[in-house]
């Protein structure tokens, strides 16, 4: 089954940088559009960036160039560098991939998530 594993989160002050990374592994058929959402507390989770497979992006446009999302088909992963954090970056940053997987339950998916990394930026 496929696993999306994300790392990279951590605390930070105010203007610093993380980057967080999101490895695909397992029983992965095509892997296509990969994203970045995050979700803070008491708000929905929205969508801060995605990358399809020929390296188009799309981007939050609160974020204001700060952030950068990348990929490295070879190694299945996807990148998120934040520069500039403020503290309403705070939240859990999850991975997500659109493709052809097997999933938990053993039956084909076509969309799969990560457990998701905190990033708190302090003030």
């Amino acid at each position: 089954q496929v696993r999306l594993v994300e790392s990279g989160g951590g605390l930070v002050q105010t203007g610093g940088s993380l980057r967080l990374s999101c490895a695909a592994s397992g029983t992965i058929f095509s892997l296509n559009t990969l994203g970045w959402h995050r979700q803070a507390p008491g708000k929905q989770r929205e969508l801060v960036a995605s990358i399809t497979r020929d390296s188009s992006t799309t981007y939050l446009d609160s974020l204001k160039g700060r952030f950068t999302i990348s990929r490295e088909n070879a190694k299945n992963t996807v990148y998120l560098q934040m520069n500039s954090l403020k503290p309403e970056d705070t939240a859990v940053y999850y991975c997500n991939a659109e493709g052809l997987f097997i999933g938990d339950d053993g039956r084909p998916a076509n969309e799969y998530w990560g457990q998701g990394t905190q990033v708190t930026v302090s003030s």
